[in-house]
């Protein structure tokens, strides 16, 4: 695994090359809005090493991966979500991971993932 892949987007957003409405960064983590939200607070966490999915990930990232689960009820209450939120991580494929850089999608708001 690489530190960076010049032909990502999450990895040209981390060296700012790609605007974002940032929400979080430390050294190892970037959060974001989503540029097509599927609910009210969509966010997307990444981590700024270069992994491509979560079928890649080995002990080594499980820190940081750590990390980004417990960040997120920090973030949502900053973002106003008080009556909970989705977390999804998509991985390769067949579970419709389109962008490979593994990503956090985290959703809040009032049922926003309802189909009705």
């Amino acid at each position: 695994m690489s530190h960076a892949d010049p032909n990502c987007i999450f990895c040209k957003i981390i060296a700012g090359q790609i605007p974002a409405k940032k929400v979080y960064e430390d050294e190892d983590i970037l959060a974001f809005h989503d540029i097509a939200p599927w609910a009210p607070v969509h966010i997307l966490l990444i981590p700024k090493q270069h992994i491509v999915s979560m079928a890649e990930v080995t002990a080594a990232e499980a820190a940081v991966l750590g990390r980004m689960m417990t960040l997120v009820p920090t973030l949502m209450t900053q973002l106003g979500v008080s009556n909970g939120f989705r977390q999804v991580i998509n991985t390769g494929h067949d579970g419709h991971q389109e962008v490979m850089h593994l990503h956090m999608h985290v959703m809040g708001g009032p049922r926003p993932w309802s189909r009705g």
